[in-house]
């Protein structure tokens, strides 16, 4: 925990003010000691923590609701995500003529330290959502992502909705731009994903993101009548069926 901490410290050196929001999701073993501890060396850390898991959507969006800057830049705990391309992400921000609030950065992993297994699974799983959602985004597993706060907290909010973040974005009228960064082994910690919970949960999450952006405010492509209506039901059931349900607490 400690070295992905300091990498986040001195790869943030020099961006002015800022502070480290790190969420345990229910930890099991020692981690939310660790992070406590290192509170001590690292000023800027702050430290929530869930007391029953709740899966990586919620994490993040108690992560986003707890932030106090305007613009939050998110990665992975496993030390997947080199916190050195944070500053590829706000340097690509930085070349950016449009209003900063209609933005999102995507880190696309190019050459990816993944199992064979795993890397097949993200690339069917990328190109059937590229298919369906047109978003465009090459990578949208990415942990790396740079977003203002108020775009991310005015998105519907949902179990499993990080995989689907540029598409909920551009619902919002939001663009969305992947940046080319760099992918490490896994330094920690088991991934929770495999083929079967990638596939089944995706792909009825997939369906209701399709809901969700043709019965977005003004769009063109809505339908009446009773397969709408029905299709209408289904999509408040969906969401009903995903909700957050995991408080956090803050230490320090």
């Amino acid at each position: 925990m400690r070295p992905l901490l300091a990498e986040i410290d001195q790869a943030v050196q020099g961006a002015g003010a800022r502070e480290v929001i790190y969420v345990d999701d229910g930890s099991e073993d020692d981690t939310l000691n660790e992070l406590r501890q290192a509170m001590v060396d690292f000023p800027a850390l702050r430290v929530l923590h869930h007391p029953r898991r709740g899966g990586q959507s919620s994490a993040l969006l108690t992560g986003v609701r707890a932030a106090r800057c305007r613009w939050v830049v998110t990665l992975d705990g496993d030390g997947q995500n080199d916190p050195t391309d944070i500053f590829l992400l706000l340097n690509r921000l930085s070349e950016e003529s449009q209003p900063a609030g209609a933005l999102m950065l995507v880190g696309h992993r190019t050459r990816r330290r993944d199992s064979l297994l795993r890397c097949w699974s993200s690339r069917i799983a990328n190109a059937v959502r590229r298919g369906l959602l047109k978003d465009g985004t090459p990578d949208t597993g990415c942990g790396l992502k740079l977003f203002p706060r108020d775009l991310l907290l005015s998105l519907p909010a949902f179990d499993h909705m990080h995989r689907f973040l540029p598409a909920l974005a551009q619902r919002q009228g939001a663009r969305v731009i992947s940046v080319p960064v760099g992918h490490r082994a896994r330094r920690r910690g088991l991934s929770k994903y495999g083929v079967r919970n990638r596939l089944w949960a995706g792909l009825v999450d997939m369906a209701g993101v399709m809901w969700l952006q043709r019965r977005r405010i003004g769009a063109s492509d809505r339908r009446d009548g009773v397969l709408s209506r029905l299709e209408d039901e289904l999509g408040v059931y969906w969401l009903r069926r995903r909700p957050f349900t995991v408080s956090a607490k803050e230490d320090g």
